[in-house]
């Protein structure tokens, strides 16, 4: 029995494994980070620099939060001030590999 438990816990673990893919943040988008709104950027500069937002959402909690969204980023706010910018997933459209058939 423990000759039965020994192999099974040597052949076990090698069948189980997995690729992890990481893509680094610079390459999640063709947005560059340097054109989204900044850490510290009023509310008033961010609406000169990138107009009106799509949508405005209400403040919410304690301190109070408002989100601006545009087309492909949302941008955080704190009483007036921009806390944090983040981009929106957007899948890629899924490459069409063309195949050959060989004569």
């Amino acid at each position: 029995m423990s000759r039965l438990l020994l192999l099974a816990s040597l052949i076990f673990p090698l069948s189980l494994h997995a690729d992890v893919l990481q893509i680094p943040i610079g390459q999640q988008s063709s947005i560059d980070e340097h054109s989204l709104p900044t850490r510290g950027q009023r509310q008033g500069v961010v609406l000169e620099r990138f107009g009106l937002p799509d949508q405005e959402h209400p403040a919410v909690g304690q301190p109070p939060i408002t989100r601006w969204d545009y087309r492909d980023f949302s941008v955080y706010f704190e009483s007036g001030v921009v806390i944090n910018s983040v981009v929106h997933h957007r899948p890629r459209a899924a490459e069409t590999i063309i195949v050959e058939e060989q004569e």
